[in-house]
C-alpha cells in the first residue's frame, strides 16, 4: 500500500507558474518571483500592502529614523508599505503625507493625495498639508528599467536627485532623507552634496531586499538647514 503524500508546503516546494499566451515570460517571472517570495507572504499576513514594509522598517530598527509626532513625506507612495510603517512609528500625533501620479487606496491615519512631486507648487502643497516642516523625506521610487545596467543606473539617480531637490526645501532641521539608488551607490556629486547638507550619510541594504537586486538605500541624517 502506498504511502500519502505530504502536501506541497510542508515538502518546501516552490510555486511554479505556467507561461499563458497572454502572459510575456517576464511577466511569468516575475509572478513566480512573488509567489516564493517569503516577504510577500509576510507582507500579506501582517497586513501590509508590499513587502517594501519591511525594508523600511529595517532602516527604522536600524537608523532610528522616525519618532513620535513627527511629519513624514512619501514621494511616489504607491502601494503605502512606507507610509504604513511611518504612520506605526510616529502615532497619532504625527502626519506622514504620501503622493503619487496615480490614487493609492487609503491608509487610516495617512493623507494620500495625486500630486506631481515636481510641479512648483508641490512643496507648499506638501507643507500646508503636513502643518509645517517635515522631518523625513523618503523615496522608494523607481523609474522603468531597460535591462542596461548604465542606463538604468542614471535614471534612478535622476529620480534620486530629484527627491532630494524636493526633500531640500520642505526639511526641518536636523531632518532625514531616505531615497533608493541602484548598485554602484549614490553619485559622487550628489554624494558630495549630501554630505555638505547632512551631518551623517550612509548606504543601506536591507535584509528584506531581494539578494539579486541591485537596489539598495542611501539614508541622509541631520539635515543642517537650508542655507
Amino acid at each position: 500500500m502506498s504511502k500519502r503524500k505530504p502536501p506541497a508546503s510542508s515538502r518546501g516546494l516552490s510555486v511554479r507558474v505556467k507561461t499563458a499566451k497572454k502572459r510575456s515570460n517576464s511577466s511569468v517571472r516575475w509572478l513566480q518571483r512573488q509567489l516564493n517570495d517569503p516577504y510577500v507572504a509576510k507582507a500579506k499576513a501582517a497586513g501590509y500592502r508590499s513587502r517594501a514594509a519591511f525594508k523600511m522598517a529595517e532602516m527604522h530598527e536600524k537608523f532610528g529614523l522616525f519618532k513620535p509626532g513627527m511629519r513624514v513625506v512619501d514621494l511616489g507612495c504607491a502601494p503605502g508599505g512606507w507610509a504604513q510603517v511611518a504612520v506605526q512609528q510616529i502615532g497619532a500625533k504625527g502626519k506622514v503625507v504620501g503622493c503619487d501620479l496615480l490614487p493609492v487606496d487609503p491608509i487610516p491615519g495617512a493623507t494620500l493625495i495625486v500630486q506631481d512631486f515636481l510641479a512648483d507648487d508641490a512643496p507648499h502643497v506638501m507643507q500646508q498639508l503636513l502643518g509645517g516642516q517635515a522631518d523625513v523625506v523618503m523615496s522608494d521610487m523607481a523609474a522603468n528599467t531597460t535591462g542596461h545596467t548604465p542606463t538604468d543606473h542614471l535614471r534612478i539617480m535622476h529620480l534620486c536627485e530629484l527627491a532630494y531637490d524636493f526633500a531640500l526645501q520642505v526639511l526641518a532641521p536636523n531632518g532625514a532623507f531616505i531615497c533608493k539608488v541602484l548598485k554602484g551607490g549614490t553619485e559622487r556629486e550628489l554624494l558630495r552634496r549630501m554630505q555638505q547638507d547632512f551631518t551623517t550619510v550612509k548606504h543601506a541594504k536591507p535584509e528584506a531586499s531581494r539578494k539579486d537586486s541591485a537596489e539598495s538605500y542611501v539614508v541622509a541624517m541631520g539635515f543642517r538647514g537650508q542655507r
